[in-house]
């Protein structure tokens, strides 16, 4: 399986922010807003990578994230010289994918709990299906909305509705298999011209594939596409961090306790770091003396779930 970032649009809702930079390149606390989803499909097992952004913003990603080997992954770039809804990432990354399964997480989304990982990593061995994520909001009407029956199978999905069938919205992560560039391709584009992710979505259902796994308490999903969304996500990172010690999505120590960089490498790009509480941070993480996957890990820390 491979991975999709997509980290397009204009960001006005984040006007004037974005006005000279990517939504996605904003900080979120103490680090690069894309870092978050990016740490998602690391957690997930994923090491090819695409940022799919505009013309005008992929050299920034490139200056910021290289070609991924810091992170031991590889990183490759799409542009996206036009937004034409979500599903048009399958058509952009239909080449990179080669008829892989593909993986996409939307470039503004956070997420965080414990035992994440594991699901992540469930949904990326769920061969032959789509698996997909909801989580309870208070106004659904903003979102892509699912619809359960009495026996807890999936029903619907739409997009936005304006008489919500349910209260969970699907969250910015979807799992699909090979065939979803060739499923995109079907899509006739919305009234609103766009290629919507909720039509991909019933391609899988229409067939019994579509699965969606319900992020209940002691989840957290953040979307940062407003001002206040973005601060609060700065707000709930900077409340963890400070109080259990560790990073979210730190996508050096993610590989790290992997095992896809060596605590050599770590302390390198810790020092490239130069003075933050960042570049401090991979220092400790480097000087732990329980080794990446190593029987004598402390419990409650997996290996590749910080």
């Amino acid at each position: 399986m491979k991975g999709i970032i997509l980290a397009g649009g204009s960001g006005t809702r984040l006007y004037p922010l974005t006005r000279v930079t990517s939504k996605q390149l904003l900080p979120v606390y103490d680090k690069p807003m894309i870092h978050y989803p990016l740490s998602v499909l690391m957690l997930a097992g994923l090491r090819e990578i695409l940022v799919i952004s505009t013309p005008e913003e992929l050299p920034r990603f490139r200056a910021l994230l290289g070609d991924g080997s810091a992170y031991g992954i590889r990183l490759d770039y799409a542009p996206q010289p036009t937004p034409a809804g979500l599903a048009q990432a399958f058509l952009i990354g239909e080449a990179f994918l080669d008829g892989d399964d593909a993986a996409m997480v939307l470039g503004d989304n956070l997420f965080y709990g414990a035992g994440l990982t594991a699901m992540l990593e469930a949904a990326a061995a769920n061969r032959g299906r789509a698996t997909v994520f909801g989580y309870a909001v208070e106004d659904p009407t903003r979102f892509g909305v699912v619809e359960f029956d009495d026996d807890g199978r999936v029903v619907s999905v739409e997009e936005k509705p304006k008489e919500p069938k349910s209260d969970y919205a699907l969250t910015g992560l979807y799992f699909f298999d090979r065939r979803a560039p060739a499923f995109a391709k079907e899509l006739a584009p919305s009234a609103r011209g766009e290629l919507e992710i909720v039509d991909l979505m019933r391609k899988y259902l229409e067939r019994g594939e579509l699965d969606v796994k319900l992020l209940g308490r002691g989840y957290s999903w953040l979307d940062c596409g407003t001002m206040d969304d973005l601060l609060d996500a700065a707000e709930f990172v900077r409340m963890i961090e400070r109080r259990q010690g560790i990073k979210i999505s730190s996508p050096e120590e993610i590989a790290y306790r992997r095992g896809w960089i060596s605590r050599e490498e770590l302390l390198r790009d810790a020092e490239g770091q130069g003075k933050s509480q960042y570049g401090a941070y991979l220092r400790r993480v480097a000087q732990e003396r329980f080794a990446p996957g190593g029987p004598s890990r402390p419990q409650g820390r997996k290996a590749g779930q910080p």
